[in-house]
Order: C-alpha cells, then sequence, then structure tokens
C-alpha cells in the first residue's frame, strides 16, 4: 500500500480533495486500513505523516491550509467509529443508512475563522501557528500542535464558510481579541467588523462582555472607538433613509426641555409640528447596561406622557431594512394629526 493506493471499502466521491488527504484512526479503519499498516505508512520515509493525535495526513509534505483547518476539526469533534466527523459537514447526498444530520461539536474561530469570513486584516491561514477550535466546555480535549482548544458553555450556531463550520463574527472575535494584547490590532479588527458590515457593535461588546474581556484596558480603548464608528455608521443611515424615503427634513441632535423647567433629553431627530421624536439606540450591553436601559426607558415614558411620540430604531435594523423603518416614522408622523396636541417643549441645538 502507499499513498496513492485507493482506500476501500467505502467510496470517497463525497469528500472533498483535502478531506481525502486528511483522515481519522476511525475512518482508515472504516475503510480497511488496519493500526498496523497505518504505522508502516507512518514509518520513516513513509507517505503518510501523523499530522495530530488521531489524525493522519495521506502525503509527506507539509499540509495545505485547508488539511490543517480539516485536521484540527477532525482531532476536536467527537466522530463515531467508521462515522462522518460532526466538525466536518456531510455532502448533500453522502450520507448513508442511518447518518443523522447534527450541529458540529467543533467548530472553527478566533482569527482562522475572522480569515474565513473574509476579515482584510486578519492575517492568511498560512501565518498562523495556532488554529482555533471552539468545543463544549466539558470535553477531554488538550490542545497540541497547531490545534488551539477554546471552550465554551454554550456551543453557538455554526455559519458554514467555504464548506467549514466556522463561528459567527462576534463570537470569533471575541475569542481572537481574548489572545491579542495589542490595541492597534484589537482596533482593526472590531472596526472591520462593523465597517465591512459583518457585524453590529451591540453583538461585538455582548460577546466581549460575556468573555470577561471588558476590564482590560487595551480592549475598553478598542470599544470606545468601535461604538463611536458604529454610532457614525447609524447616523449615515438614518440621514438616508429620510433623505432617500421622502421623510420631512426634522431636526438633527437636539435636547428638549420644558419651558423654565428641567432637561428631558437628547434625540437623534425630532419632529416639532407632529411631536414626533427619533432615538438611535446604541447602546451597548455592558455591565451597568440595566442602569442605561433604566434611564433610557424613563426618558420615553416622560416624553410620551407629554403626548410627543417615541420612535426607537436600532442600528441593526437600520442596516436590514431601512424601507420598513422609514415606514414606521413616516406612520408616526401621519398619526399626528389623530393625537391631542403635545405639551409646549423647547428644542435646543445638542
Amino acid at each position: 500500500m502507499n499513498h496513492n493506493t485507493p482506500l476501500s471499502p467505502r467510496p470517497l466521491r463525497h469528500l472533498s480533495e483535502a478531506q481525502r488527504r486528511v483522515l481519522t484512526t476511525a475512518q482508515l479503519r472504516a475503510h480497511g486500513v488496519t493500526a498496523t499498516e497505518t504505522n508502516e505508512q507512518c514509518g520513516p520515509g513513509g507517505p503518510w505523516q501523523q499530522f495530530l493525535p488521531g489524525v493522519y495526513l495521506l502525503h509527506p509534505g507539509p499540509p495545505t491550509s485547508e488539511e490543517r483547518l480539516h485536521a484540527v476539526l477532525l482531532y476536536a469533534a467527537r466522530s463515531p467509529l467508521g462515522g462522518p466527523a460532526p466538525g466536518v459537514p456531510v455532502q448533500p447526498g453522502a450520507e448513508g443508512p442511518g447518518t443523522a444530520r447534527r450541529q458540529p461539536d467543533a467548530v472553527i474561530t478566533g482569527l482562522a475563522a475572522l480569515t474565513l469570513h473574509g476579515f482584510a486584516c486578519a492575517p492568511p491561514l498560512t501565518s498562523l501557528e495556532k488554529i482555533d477550535v471552539l468545543v463544549p466546555r466539558l470535553r477531554r480535549l488538550r490542545s497540541v500542535g497547531c490545534a488551539r482548544v477554546v471552550r465554551t458553555a454554550a456551543m453557538p450556531a455554526p455559519q458554514p464558510v467555504t464548506g467549514l463550520p466556522v463561528a459567527p463574527v462576534p463570537r470569533a472575535l471575541a475569542d481572537a481579541v481574548a489572545e491579542l494584547a495589542d490595541t492597534g490590532a484589537v482596533r482593526r479588527l472590531l472596526t472591520e467588523a462593523v465597517r465591512g458590515g459583518h457585524c453590529e457593535p451591540a453583538a461585538v461588546v455582548r460577546e466581549l462582555n460575556q468573555a470577561k474581556l471588558l476590564s482590560r484596558p487595551h480592549v475598553v480603548d478598542a470599544v470606545d472607538s468601535l461604538l463611536a464608528e458604529g454610532r457614525a455608521i447609524a447616523e449615515s443611515r438614518l440621514y438616508r433613509m429620510v433623505r432617500e424615503y421622502g421623510l420631512p427634513d426634522p431636526m438633527w441632535n437636539v435636547d428638549l426641555r420644558l419651558p423654565g423647567g428641567p432637561f428631558l433629553g437628547g434625540l437623534d431627530a425630532y419632529w416639532p409640528d407632529q411631536a414626533v421624536a427619533l432615538e438611535l439606540d446604541t447602546r451597548a450591553p455592558r455591565q451597568d447596561d440595566d442602569a442605561l436601559w433604566s434611564e433610557y426607558a424613563r426618558k420615553r415614558e416622560h416624553l410620551e406622557r407629554l403626548g410627543i411620540t417615541v420612535v426607537h430604531i436600532t442600528p441593526k435594523k437600520l442596516r436590514d431594512s431601512l424601507e420598513q423603518q422609514a415606514a414606521v416614522v413616516r406612520t408616526a408622523l401621519m398619526a399626528a394629526a389623530d393625537r391631542e396636541p403635545a405639551a409646549y417643549v423647547v428644542v435646543l441645538p445638542r
């Protein structure tokens, strides 16, 4: 037997080229290759090599980036004897009798995942010494070779990228940031996540908070820049919504006050003739989120008691459904004629 000898008895048509070159002990056994034969192939000068514990590379040269990814997933995934590794998706039509589809229990995360998601500032896969792989917290598995095991209490729903299970961008960012001490590198990754439309700032901050990374000064600095970037993008979309969908021009970025009375709060847009206020919710879920939400709710309730309609819009809604949000605002403006006149308020530039 050599590395060109076809494996049998199970066909390999459903596997990619990389998957055919990277197999586990169980998969080799399912193809009729005994442990003795495997050891012979991996001997000095042999055509195969053991790349990770229980994972073999069926050629003598260095692995490609795709082979490294598949090898890490095979190493980290639970795989029944002779069955497909849950970490590597089964191709349509390749399921054998009794094969059940289930969520992968090994998912690429960290910098490798960001590279697969298309981040320009993430390093190429060939330069990564370690590939982070996310597994359930109670798995007994150690980091070895190029596989760095990251544990989680709740596995995220993976996103398939080039046929591989990859962590969603917010989770991949948190796992990458956990290994980075360079403020500039962290800031570049977070900024690209928002500018590139991969996710909203709130989703990133939520993952960073859950990973207990917001106590690190260099992460806090990068998050402040991220939130500023996210708000600027959301405001730009808001201006576009008013312009493209023919809404009346509001007063932008104003404060409201009762005549001779207390400050009522700041607004992103206000239509005084219709007493309609619009506020962008760019709050990020940090440790003090409850206090921020309570303050926001108090302001909204106070304005509505004065007869002012408050429209609440998130950056995600502006990104995903701009026309629908314009319809919400238009409906609020048109409904003003059927409401009791609002209390008189003083409008000041913010």
